[in-house]
């Protein structure tokens, strides 16, 4: 059964790091697309940063993009997101989603941010920023 599984949010000042973690299990890891998603206090989930399977190709929301860094570690079935200069508006529940893509699949980084197109997800992680 295949389950995903956050780790390291929590409640910081503006300006701070964390980093978050996403553990898979259940799944061939390397054969998906892995990606974090957030969803802010009454509004709709949306994409924050998407990696291809080997993590050659990667795509970053705006609002995210120069601030935020996401990787993966195929060795030990577990992507990354690195969030550096947290601002108030990144205060959000994060969500960590895989999507079956094997290896011979072709980058899309807009497939790759849509919320539909991921079948597995966790089940959350708190992320908030205080001013």
């Amino acid at each position: 059964q295949a389950q995903l599984k956050e780790s390291g949010g929590g409640s910081v000042q503006a300006g701070d790091s964390l980093r978050l973690s996403c553990t898979a299990s259940g799944i061939t890891f390397r054969s998906y697309t892995m990606a974090w998603f957030r969803q802010p206090p009454g509004k709709e989930r949306e994409s924050v940063a998407a990696i291809s399977w080997s993590g050659g190709d990667i795509v970053y929301a705006a609002p995210v993009k120069d601030r935020f860094t996401i990787y993966r570690d195929n060795a030990k079935n577990t992507v990354y997101l690195q969030m550096d200069n947290l601002k108030p508006e990144d205060t959000a529940v994060y969500y960590c989603a895989a999507d079956f893509k094997p290896p011979s699949t072709p980058w899309d980084p807009h497939y790759s941010q849509a919320v539909q197109n991921y079948y597995y997800w966790g089940r959350g992680t708190q992320v908030t920023v205080a001013s």
